[in-house]
C-alpha cells in the first residue's frame, strides 16, 4: 500500500511545528487520542503475583490503579468518585480494598462502593440521604488486555481488537521479545522537555540513530550499513526497525564521513558491557517496536525493555523506562541484561542524547509557527523496506494521529 497524501489531505512529509507547541491541541489529543480509542501500556503482569496486589500508573495525566483481583487483573481511574482524591497513594503494595484516606469511602477489587463513613449519620442526624444506593456507584475502569504478560488499557469501547490492532507485520516481532514470561528487572524515569509526539517520532527514526548516537557507530551495535529493515502496520500506526549484528557492514560510509567508525581512540574499561548472546537465534540484536500512540518495547543487544511515554504538558514528557527479562533466566543472561541496562535509559550510554535533542526541537518550534518540519527521507508513503535511511515510520504515525483527530485547518 502507498499513501502520498493522508485521507485528509494532509500531506505525511510536511509536520507542522504548531503541532509540537499548541495547548489546544494538547488538550484534544487527551480527548481523542488518549481517552479515545488508542490502547495503552500500564505495566506489567509480574507485578501482581497475589490477590490484592497492585500498582500505580498513568495514561497521559489520568492516575490509574491495576490490581489482581479474584475475578483477574482489572484497571481504575485512581479516584475516589466521592471528592475526587487519589486511592491508592503508594506506587505499590497488597490490599484487600481500596480506602480513602480523605472520607474513608471504600470499594472492592471490583472497584464497587462498598462502604461510606457515618452513611447514615449520627444518632439519625446527618448522613446520606435514603435516595443514596451505593450499588450504582462504582470506580472509573478501563478495557485491559493481557498481552503475553504486558498490561494495556483504554478507556474506549470502540478501540480495536489489540491484537488485531497491531497488525500481522507488527504481532510475530512483539511476539518474539516476549516469547517467555516477562518479569520486571526495574524502571526509572526520564523528563523530557519536549512534546511527546517529538520523542515518539525519534523512537520511529532510525536514520537518526547512528549519527546522534556516537556509542552505536563507534563500536558498531547499530549502523544504517548493517543488514536489516522497516516493517510498517498496513495503516501506519505501529512499526519495528531492526538490524543484524555484524552483517554485510561496510564502514566506508561512515569512514568518509568521519562519524566515529574508528575505534582507535576509544575503548572500554569493560568490554564486556558489548557482548550479545543470540538468544532469538535470528541474529537480531537491535529491535524497535512502535505500538500508537506512546509505548515502545525494544532490544538492544540482550537489553529489554517497554518505554512508557506520558505526555504531561505541550512541552514536557515522560518517558518510564520498563526492564524486563524472562522467567528461568540463565545466569549468564541475567547478569548481562542488567549491565546493558546502562546502555540505555536516562543517562544511557546509547540514549542519554535523545533527551537533548527533542529539547532542542522544541525550544524553537515556538519560532516555526506556520512553518513545517521536512519528513520525506525514503520517499513519502509509510511502506516497510529494507532500508532504513527512511523516514517512513514517521509518516505511518502521522497517518494514524490524522485519523483519530479531529479535522484540522
Amino acid at each position: 500500500m502507498k499513501k502520498k497524501l493522508h485521507a485528509n489531505n494532509f500531506d505525511l512529509t510536511k509536520v507542522p511545528f504548531d503541532l509540537y507547541t499548541d495547548e489546544n491541541i494538547f488538550q484534544e489529543e487527551y480527548d481523542s487520542i488518549f481517552r479515545g480509542p488508542s490502547w495503552s501500556f500500564l505495566g506489567m503482569e509480574s507485578q501482581l503475583k497475589v490477590d490484592g496486589a497492585y500498582f500505580t500508573t498513568e495514561v497521559t495525566n489520568i492516575p490509574v490503579v491495576v490490581v489482581r483481583s479474584p475475578s483477574g487483573v482489572r484497571a481504575f481511574v485512581n479516584r475516589c468518585i466521592h471528592r475526587g482524591s487519589l486511592l491508592c497513594l503508594e506506587p505499590e503494595g497488597v490490599l484487600s480494598e481500596f480506602s480513602c484516606v480523605y472520607h474513608g469511602w471504600t470499594y472492592g477489587l471490583d472497584g464497587a462502593l462498598t462502604g461510606v463513613a457515618f452513611e447514615r449519620g449520627i444518632n439519625g442526624d446527618g448522613g446520606m440521604p435514603e435516595s443514596f444506593d451505593k450499588s450504582t456507584h462504582h470506580l472509573e475502569e478501563l478495557r485491559l488486555t493481557n498481552y503475553k504478560g504486558l498490561i494495556f488499557g483504554t478507556f474506549s469501547k470502540e478501540a480495536p481488537d489489540f491484537s488485531a490492532f497491531l497488525g500481522p507485520e507488527i504481532s510475530p516481532r512483539l511476539d518474539r521479545v516476549l516469547h517467555k514470561k516477562p518479569v520486571l528487572l526495574g524502571k526509572a524515569t526520564q523528563v523530557m522537555h519536549n512534546n511527546w509526539k517529538l520523542y515518539v517520532e525519534n523512537t520511529r527514526d532510525s536514520y537518526h540513530a547512528s549519527i546522534l548516537h556516537t556509542f552505536f557507530t563507534t563500536f558498531k551495535l547499530n549502523r544504517l550499513t548493517q543488514s536489516g529493515g522497516l516493517m510498517i502496520s498496513e495503516t501506519g500506526a505501529n512499526h519495528i526497525s531492526y538490524s543484524r549484528r555484524g552483517k554485510s557492514d561496510n564502514h566506508d560510509g561512515y569512514n568518509k564521513q568521519n562519524l566515529r567508525a574508528n575505534l582507535d581512540d576509544f575503548r572500554l574499561s569493560d568490554p564486556s558491557l558489548l557482548n550479545f548472546l543470540d538468544e532469538f537465534n535470528d541474529g537480531i540484536s537491535l529491535q524497535i517496536l512502535t505500538i500508537f500512540p506512546t509505548t515502545v518495547v525494544h532490544q538492544i543487544n540482550n537489553s529489554l525493555a517497554v518505554r512508557q511515554v506520558i505526555p504531561r504538558s505541550e512541552s514536557k514528557t515522560d518517558v518510564i523506562w520498563w526492564y524486563y527479562g524472562f522467567e528461568g533466566d540463565s545466569d549468564a543472561i541475567s547478569s548481562l541484561r542488567q549491565k546493558q541496562i546502562n546502555l540505555v535509559g536516562p543517562a544511557g550510554f546509547i540514549s542519554m542524547e535523545d533527551g537533548a535533542v527533542g529539547a532542542f526541537v522544541q525550544k524553537n518550534a515556538p519560532h516555526s509557527s506556520h512553518n513545517d518540519a521536512i519528513v520525506c527521507m525514503g520517499g513519502d508513503d509509510y511502506k516497510s523496506s529494507s532500508s532504513r535511511v527512511s523516514e517512513a515510520a514517521i509518516r505511518g504515525f502521522w497517518s494514524q494521529y490524522y485519523d483519530m483527530m479531529p479535522p484540522m485547518n
